[in-house]
């Protein structure tokens, strides 16, 4: 019995774990998606997004790479934030 309990409680753990890696997974793609829209990239490959960076002015270019950090930085260890809680002397 306790068998059988045990994968139960893992496998729901399981399926909730894959469910929340699909759902990242979908928001990506969505940004990925708009910033193809954006920039009216037609081909949707990362080749296509190199040359249309080829193309763009460095101002541009740094918005996107700032999208691009913002969208795909880690969210559990942030560097910014402890800096901010640390006073100098």
């Amino acid at each position: 019995m306790k068998n059988s309990v045990l994968k139960g409680a893992l496998g729901a753990l399981a399926v909730a774990g894959i469910a929340v890696v699909a759902k990242k997974a979908i928001q990506r793609k969505r940004f990925l998606k708009g910033v193809f829209e954006e920039y009216g990239i037609k081909e949707k490959s990362p080749f296509g997004l190199a040359d249309k960076i080829r193309e763009m002015s460095d101002e541009d270019y740094q918005q996107l790479k700032g999208k691009f950090k913002h969208e795909f930085a880690s969210k559990c260890c942030r560097r910014d934030d402890r800096k901010e809680n640390f006073v100098e002397a």
